[in-house]
């Protein structure tokens, strides 16, 4: 698996990190989602410049003229609900997109720190033969996206998968590429080392979903 790990170069994305991560910001919840956009939007520049492109003449009021377009068949598949504002951001650049959706949680049977990741609801088109956009904000073990990938399997063959992240732990990134194609890439902004007893990325930024929606039950 191919990583290209953002943070690595300083551009106007640390600025954008910072926030999410720093409590005295993260707070305002409309601010931690349009940080997320923003970073999404960051990510689908950079990754564009990755896909396939040709050249195609069009008509501007004054002549003719040759640009670039790209040729790729995007969907965009985001697994909810923290992967919402992440999936916006990307939608703003890729807006001839399609889009899917899929949840994948951690439900906890015994009601203790143990934990099976369930995935539940999946809506999207055809995948056979395009590029995959998968999106989930945080990878920490890297479990939810190995479930999600399963999951779509049953749905399409895609002709690649380019998994698109805000942070992820060294330890998730590492599970995960033992189960995806060897085609797949990765586009992160920021990756922290390792994760705590209870499974959440350090130094992180917390839980991604409720700093975006709010709490859940």
């Amino acid at each position: 698996m191919k990583i290209y790990h953002l943070a690595k170069e300083n551009s106007i994305l640390s600025q954008f990190l910072s926030e999410i991560r720093n409590v005295t910001v993260q707070n305002d919840s409309m601010r931690f989602r349009r940080n997320i956009e923003r970073i999404g939007e960051i990510l689908g520049y950079e990754l564009s410049k990755k896909l396939s492109f040709e050249t195609q003449e069009i008509q501007t009021p004054l002549a003719k003229k040759i640009v670039n377009k790209t040729t790729n068949e995007i969907v965009l598949c985001s697994i909810l609900r923290a992967g919402i504002p992440l999936h916006n951001g990307l939608l703003n650049y890729f807006d001839n997109a399609e889009n899917a959706f899929i949840s994948a949680y951690r439900h906890h049977p015994n009601n203790d720190e143990k934990s099976e990741i369930k995935v539940e609801y999946f809506a999207s088109p055809s995948i056979e033969g395009k590029t995959v956009l998968l999106i989930d904000p945080m990878i920490a073990s890297g479990s939810s996206l190995v479930a999600v990938y399963q999951a779509i399997k049953k749905f399409g063959t895609p002709k690649e998968i380019k998994i698109v992240a805000v942070l992820g732990a060294e330890e998730g990134i590492k599970h995960i590429s033992s189960y995806f194609p060897e085609n797949t890439e990765l586009w992160i902004a920021d990756i922290d080392e390792k994760l705590n007893e209870k499974g959440y990325i350090v130094p992180g930024l917390g839980d991604a979903g409720d700093l975006a929606f709010g709490t859940k039950i």
